[in-house]
């Protein structure tokens, strides 16, 4: 905790020091990001980091296995229903992680036991599990379990649509959607490309104004 509050002082004497306007601003006029991010609750994981975005540019929402459940109404139904239809995102990101230790809980249910609440919520995965027993019968390791985190990206990218304020926008133009997979050991990024049906590796795109967070609508 000591760690922390040491924190609170270095932030408030160095950046938002530095960047007092900002918050001045954003206090006044409010919250305008363009970007829902939706993620892992992974420590690991650090959306601004990730994409060097600052205060006001990301709407993040963060779970246990970045799920969006289709299913189960709650905290993150209510988050993505106010980014899209208070804030008016025009881009929404799911990015999940290798590593992750909700994947291989779907994968082997046994680390669930005496985890009442987390079986529950992961119950939102059940096709991801399904998905890689068909598909990915070959695989083991960490080659099966990357596999599996690419696949519930995919899965929650299905959830997402489901939702008819997300549905409406989507066919109207007015919202896009990308899937990422983070990967923790190398700081690689990959984008999901749905031409060529595969995660591809984010690469320096060519200088562009404006944010450019999300590369590829799914």
């Amino acid at each position: 905790m000591q760690k922390l509050v040491e924190g609170i002082h270095a932030f408030q004497k160095n950046y938002f020091a530095r960047h007092k306007a900002l918050f001045e601003t954003l206090a006044e006029e409010g919250q305008h990001p363009e970007t829902l991010f939706i993620t892992c609750s992974d420590s690991r994981v650090v959306p601004t980091l990730l994409t060097n975005a600052g205060p006001g540019e990301l709407f993040i929402v963060r779970n246990v296995g970045n799920v969006v459940p289709a299913r189960l109404p709650g905290g993150t139904a209510a988050a993505l229903e106010y980014a899209v239809c208070v804030l008016g995102v025009k881009h929404a990101v799911i990015c999940g992680h290798t590593h992750c230790g909700a994947i291989q809980s779907v994968l082997d249910p046994t680390r669930m036991d005496g985890l009442p609440f987390v079986r529950r919520w992961l119950e939102e995965t059940v096709r991801v599990r399904d998905i890689v027993q068909q598909r990915y019968s070959h695989l083991e390791g960490h080659a099966r379990e990357t596999a599996a985190v690419e696949e519930n990206v995919l899965v929650q990218l299905e959830n997402l649509r489901s939702f008819p304020f997300m549905a409406e926008r989507l066919a109207a133009g007015k919202l896009h959607v990308s899937g990422w997979v983070f990967k923790i050991e190398t700081g690689e990024v990959f984008d999901y490309d749905p031409e060529r049906a595969q995660f591809v590796k984010v690469t320096p795109p060519e200088r562009r104004s404006g944010p450019q967070l999300p590369l590829r609508a799914v």
